[in-house]
């Protein structure tokens, strides 16, 4: 016996081509930058569709194909859809044309950048290899050093692609630099001078709180954590009190295994009623103190406004790139600033060519370093970094692009199916 089949089913199957699983909902198409690193971009779904995540599919349309695109959601205020924009497949001119799809029986996204958890420290790993190791746990100095320089909340080790480590901590001319970290030095609170980066001095530290959130994912992986800037006790103040509270958002990015692109963004606030000042000083904020490996004679400073290591030191600029040898051949790190952040572009502390007579090397972007600022309480203040991780060297062509890039992501242009 045969079966029958409804006229209105028949026209259906012809018209979708006999898929019941593939429901388009939007197109998005943006112009690419060229840029050789990848571009991390993303749209909000709310207005888009409230299709669960499991039931959607992105696709790239390029060349009469349709190509599956790793993608990730994050949940918040809103979900965010989250991918990269690479160069492979580009479109004609440039252009770059995707489509958002509810599909029944979506391809599994494997987890490209994973956050793993040691009991004492976060690693962030791309493809299964060491990107950059938060620690949470406080770090003691080394034996017969004085346990005030202890610390937790800093970034260290940070790895090349080749394995290279370009951090270090408690090194015996500065025993409290500590890698990648984000303290700041003259800091009027409650009446009294703090000083939260020369750990020294005992006046003020930062510590790890808990974490708000662990993320690994096909596009990033990342963490954030609450810190407390405290104030500690004195003959006039006999208890700790916390002056700020700080969330790290730290992103690691699945660009490939020839560089890391990672973004560190500070948000700070008062933790009280109490205003709090940032005084000016020539360094504070976002530090970083190199690998021992560098010295002036096998590494190099150079800045968005072309200055070298000779005449960088207090001056403007959008980003900086240093890079030198080590055990593993050549890497370096392009450092970059948002254009949002408070005194963009944003002065800059870099030590001289004779410091500790091989000329270490420590950079910082310092916001503070020719101006007070000023935060009041019930008021969030953010700043944003992006960092390019890589080996051997890139051109300063392609640093300037990869900060326009973050500065300047493509626009999208949604057309709602």
């Amino acid at each position: 016996m045969m079966k029958y089949t409804p006229l209105w089913l028949t026209i259906f199957l012809l018209l979708t081509g006999n898929n019941l699983s593939a429901q388009p909902i939007a197109t998005f198409t943006l112009t690419n930058h060229g840029n050789t690193v990848g571009v991390p971009v993303y749209v909000d779904l709310d207005p888009l569709t409230y299709v669960t995540d499991s039931s959607l599919t992105l696709i790239e349309i390029t060349a009469g194909k349709n190509i599956p695109v790793p993608f990730q959601i994050e949940h918040g205020y809103h979900r965010f859809l989250w991918w990269l924009i690479t160069n492979e497949d580009a479109g004609s001119n440039g252009i770059r044309k995707y489509k958002l799809e509810q599909k029944e029986h979506p391809t599994d996204i494997k987890q490209a950048v994973t956050v793993v958890d040691d009991s004492n420290a976060l690693i962030i790993k791309e493809n299964g290899k060491n990107v950059l190791q938060y620690n949470y746990k406080t770090h003691y100095p080394p034996a017969g050093v004085d346990t005030a320089f202890k610390r937790s909340g800093f970034i260290h080790p940070l790895w090349s692609p080749s394995g290279n480590i370009l951090t270090q901590i408690n090194p015996r001319d500065h025993r409290h630099h500590m890698g990648i970290w984000n303290p700041w030095t003259d800091v009027l609170f409650q009446g009294k001078m703090v000083d939260f980066w020369n750990l020294g001095d005992k006046k003020g530290t930062v510590r790890f709180e808990h974490f708000i959130a662990k993320e690994s994912g096909a596009v990033w992986g990342g963490f954030k954590a609450l810190q407390q800037h405290i104030a500690l006790p004195d003959a006039t103040s006999p208890a700790e009190k916390t002056a700020m509270n700080e969330v790290w958002d730290v992103r690691v990015y699945n660009v490939g295994d020839k560089m890391w692109l990672w973004d560190f963004t500070s948000t700070l606030n008062c933790a009280g009623n109490d205003s709090v000042l940032l005084k000016e000083y020539r360094y504070g904020g976002f530090g970083f103190r190199a690998t021992a490996d560098w010295n002036n004679k096998n590494s190099k400073v150079l800045t968005s406004e072309g200055k070298t290591r000779k005449e960088a030191d207090a001056s403007t600029a959008r980003w900086c790139m240093i890079d030198g040898d080590m055990q593993r051949g050549h890497s370096g790190i392009l450092f970059m600033s948002y254009p949002a952040n408070y005194n963009f572009p944003e002065p800059m502390r870099v030590w001289p060519e004779d410091m500790n007579g091989r000329g270490d090397v420590f950079f910082s972007f310092s916001p503070t370093r020719n101006t007070d600022w000023l935060l009041t309480p019930g008021k969030s203040y953010v700043l944003k970094y992006r960092m390019l991780v890589f080996d051997n060297t890139i051109t300063p062509q392609q640093a300037e692009q990869t900060w326009q890039s973050f500065a300047h992501p493509p626009a999208i242009v949604i057309s709602k199916k």
